[in-house]
Parts: C-alpha cells; structure tokens; sequence
C-alpha cells in the first residue's frame, strides 16, 4: 500500500472539509470519521489539519473508509484512495488484451437491462465529469463523461459499441479491482435482473477469461437470484459449506435427522460439538458472524457475554496436550484485539471427514485427514488450514522418526490443497518462548494482505 500517497490525499480531503462544517460541527464530524476532537482553538482548516496530521500509518486505511462513507470526496479522488486501499487485494489479473476481448464478446449483448441501476454502477465506479460542468454555464452544452454516455449509450446505443463505452470508462487501464467490480456489477441481479440474461452474460464472460484463469463464479443468492464473484479458477473451493462441525476434540455421535434437507442432529455428547449451520456467503465466516450464530442458538442477549462465552467454548475444545495450540489460539484472538470481529473466525478443532466406520474397519478406503487444527473460512471461498506439528507428526510413540507416518500426512496435505484448501503449518517449537505472539501475529497479517482482508486499527 502507498501509504504516504494515501496520507497525503487523506490530509488534503479532511483539511477541506472545513467548507462544509461549521466549528460547532466538527466534533460530529470527528467522531463520525473516527478521529479525535480538536480543541476549539485556531481556524476551521487548522484544526482539522491538527487531528489530520496527528494520523498514525495504522489508522490510515480505516479512516480512508470512513471518509468514503461518510464524506464522500469527487470522484476522481474518490478513485485515488479506492486504487491505492485495493492495491494489496488478492484479486486475479486480468491483461487488458482479455478486458477487450471481453469488450468484444459482448458486443452482440444488451450490456444492462436496467438503465438505472447500470447509471449507478457507473457512478460507483468511474470519474463521469462534474455533476455541473462549467462550461454547461455559458451554453456550451454538457461534455462531460456522464453526458456522452446519456447521449450515445441511452439515446443512441447504435453509436457506441461496448468496447467503445469500456473504452472511454478507462475500464482497459483501471485496477484488476475496479475492472472485477465492473463485470461483477454487470452480472449483478440490479443491472441483469433476469437470471437467464445473468447467466448468458457470465457465460460469454467466462470463455474469453478461462484463457486468462480467471471466472465469474456463482458466490450467493440475492433476493432470489444468483450473484458472482471474479476468482482465479485456481483459488478456493467452489461449493460453499453446507455443515461445519467443529470445537470438538472426539468424534462427534452425529446423524442426519433428514437426509434431504442435509439436517445433522448430534445424538450424544452435543456439548462436545458445534454445528455451525447458516450459509457462509461472499465475505467468508467472520467472529461477528460466529457471535450472532452463538448469541440466537443460546438466547444471550448480552454481547459481551456471548463473546466471552464463545471465545471460552472454543479455548476449551482444544487438546489439552497440545500447549502450542492454544498459544496459537490466544495469539491470534489477543494480536488483533478490537479488529477480531471484522476478521475471519479462527475455528478449532474442524471435522473435514466424518465416517461412521473406524480406519480399521474401512481399510485401505479409509480417508487420511479426519480433523484439522485449525481453518479460517475468507472471503471468495478461501479456505485456508492452519496445522500445528509435534512429535507426533513426524515420530512413532518412542520418539524415532517415523517416516510412514510423516508420508500419511504429506498425502493428506496434498489432497487438501488439490481440493482448493491452502494449508499453512507451525512446528510446535515456534510457538514456544516470548516470541510466539510476534511469530503468530507476523503470518495473520501476511495472509490477510495476501487475500485482501482489511485490517482495522488495532486499540
């Protein structure tokens, strides 16, 4: 991330705020951005130049969204701050040889079907001129962006061809993630709000952008219709979950109370084992979606108490031979402090397989990898698994290397990742000592900037 470009657009747009505040406002103001309140000393400009410059690099990229929320600059700077916050996403490439080919293939394509919702797409994502241009003042006429497209995209669509409109958006030079935004807001139920007509434009899509690895996939429902996301057809799994069983130690007693519905009912020990059974959409499983599952399953009303006693449900699922997970565990929960809710869950102890039969009654057929330490559940269907390794990974029960069962686990990893999982693993002597925290908190944070999970400030 640029973060001095991004420092400096920040300053400038909060310092300009003084045009649309009065004195009396600005502590409103600040507390609606998330900034300290100035003292009520010096000129409107001045004292928000105070708190802008005051900003620690950390407080930048939160800030930067609350200043879109809030206080909305133009949009050409608008774009700046959006580029420069997306600049570190795991969003797939797209060469601008493909966009235009994109642009072509759609050429025999209505590429909206509702005009308004197409308009605002537009507004969203691209600088459209000023909403008064002045030249409109002396009767020159509006030649802005958003009047041209009026003009030959709406009144005349026989003037522009599409890749004509992609053209003039600047769609073949923008970020990979404003270009994924754009086609996936053109798959959208608002623009297309006819799943056929969805459908048939992310199939045209795909076959120019399989050539690059990348596709539109199917990610959720809205109101009824499908919804897609831009992924490389390499990352992630394309099912979403169904059933996540996890926080269980033992081999839970599980059933189907209705095999067609996919119901699991856990028959004995059901305290021993959680069942997360909601849909895990587009944003992967965060801790505030755990929280609210955990606060309408157990009737508490209380947030604080519903955190208190998830976090504590989940600590105590762990082995209680194995210290490095928990040292695990707490690092991760206690590194990123006020952050946790808007980050993924860290679920422990999750069953990938479940077979009625023992290894020894299955045999040969018996599947390798029955529960994982630990899996976060990230935006866009990543699924990533994090192990913690003693002894017994790699050595027999006396303590010799056992290279048999070092092999079991390196084919059972390999099926995980040929299935679409990242599995990252720790040996249980880096988790040991003063540094574990510093060790655990370094890899969150390298994994959340490799897929594009924003980090809010930490308290």
């Amino acid at each position: 991330m640029d973060t001095p470009r991004l420092r400096g657009l920040l300053c400038s747009q909060i310092s300009g705020l003084k045009d649309v505040v009065t004195h009396e406002g600005i502590p409103a103001l600040c507390e609606s951005l998330g900034l300290p309140v100035p003292d009520g000393s010096g000129s409107k400009r001045d004292r928000l130049a105070t708190v802008a410059d005051a900003l620690v690099d950390s407080d930048l990229p939160r800030l930067a969204e609350r200043l879109l929320e809030h206080s909305p600059p133009a949009a050409a700077v608008r774009n700046q701050i959006q580029d420069i916050l997306w600049a570190d996403a795991a969003v797939p490439e797209i060469p601008k040889r493909f966009r235009r080919e994109v642009a072509r293939a759609l050429a025999s394509e209505e590429i909206f079907l509702n005009a308004r919702a197409f308009d605002q797409l537009l507004e969203r994502l691209w600088d459209l001129g000023d909403g008064f241009p002045f030249e409109a003042l002396f009767g020159g006429g509006d030649r802005s962006l958003r009047a041209e497209i009026e003009r030959h995209v709406h009144r005349n669509p026989e003037d522009w061809s599409t890749e004509d409109l992609f053209d003039r958006l600047g769609a073949f030079d923008a970020s990979n993630r404003r270009f994924a935004l754009f086609l996936e807001g053109l798959a959208s139920p608002d623009v297309r709000p006819d799943e056929g007509a969805q459908r048939r434009f992310v199939q045209i899509v795909n076959e120019v952008l399989s050539e690059c690895d990348v596709e539109l996939r199917e990610s959720d429902i809205v109101g009824g219709y499908p919804a897609f996301t831009l992924v490389s057809m390499h990352m992630g799994v394309k099912e979403r979950p169904k059933n996540l069983i996890f926080a269980s130690p033992v081999k839970p007693d599980l059933r189907f109370r209705d095999a067609l519905n996919n119901d699991i009912e856990i028959v004995t020990n059901a305290e021993k084992v959680l069942v997360y059974d909601r849909p895990v959409g587009i944003d992967g499983l965060r801790w505030r979606d755990l929280q609210c599952w955990w606060s309408e399953t157990n009737q508490i009303a209380d947030s604080n108490k519903a955190k208190a006693t998830l976090y504590r449900r989940l600590r105590d699922s762990l082995p209680k031979n194995s210290p490095p997970q928990e040292r695990l565990f707490d690092a991760f929960y206690g590194g990123f402090g006020k952050a946790v809710p808007d980050l993924p869950a860290l679920l422990p102890e999750v069953w990938l397989h479940w077979d009625p039969k023992t290894v020894k009654e299955r045999g040969t057929a018996a599947l390798l990898r029955f529960r994982m330490d630990f899996l976060l559940l990230l935006p866009h269907g990543a699924r990533v698994v994090v192990e913690v390794d003693g002894k017994d990974h790699y050595a027999d029960v006396d303590g010799r290397a056992d290279i048999a069962r070092y092999a079991k686990m390196v084919a059972a990893d390999r099926e995980l990742k040929l299935a679409g999982y990242e599995v990252f693993r720790f040996g249980s002597g880096e988790l040991q000592g003063n540094t574990a925290r510093e060790t655990v908190k370094e890899f969150f944070d390298e994994l959340f900037r490799r897929y594009g999970v924003l980090l809010n400030p930490q308290p």
